[in-house]
């Protein structure tokens, strides 16, 4: 056994990149995205003791975790940050395009609890008791419950 640690050493570029290449193919595989993150850094590592083996294996495991944290921060802020300030998650988000639209009661609203007609269908609605045939604006979504005020008729 002790004969195998020598060749490690000396070719620890290959191991980087043997364990880099793994992970990248563990990215395929398994869903999320960390491991396509640790694998390039991995690689990267792997470049840096091929061109300076004298670092030794404990530099190169110093420039992997370095490489690792980096690019795993600079991921996630490029990758996942800026998605969501461009293009909010909109699944099951349906209700929120009615914000601000103004439609008629279907039954009126007592105690609260009422009926809006949206389109061919009838959502549950919450507001101000109004009677049936009012029009209302819809300032807000809770659920499936469509939060609603009077418009003024004018």
């Amino acid at each position: 056994m002790e004969d195998y640690f020598p060749w490690l050493i000396e070719n620890a570029h290959w191991l980087w990149l043997s364990a880099g290449v793994l992970l990248l193919a563990g990215e395929m595989i398994l869903p999320g995205v960390y491991l396509m993150w640790i694998g390039l850094a991995s690689v990267a590592a792997g470049g840096v003791a091929w061109l300076m083996p004298e670092m030794g294996f404990t530099g190169h495991g110093l420039i992997f975790a370095v490489l690792a944290a980096a690019s795993i921060y600079v991921g996630n802020q490029y990758f996942y940050n800026r998605r969501k300030e461009q293009a909010p998650m909109t699944v099951n988000t349906r209700g929120h395009d009615h914000v601000g639209k103004i439609y008629t009661l279907a039954s009126a609203i007592k105690s609260g609890r009422g009926q809006v007609q949206v389109r061919d269908s009838q959502w549950p609605a919450e507001g101000p008791d109004l009677p049936k045939g009012a029009r209302v604006k819809v300032k807000a979504v809770d659920g499936i419950v469509l939060v609603v005020e009077a418009v003024e008729e004018q």
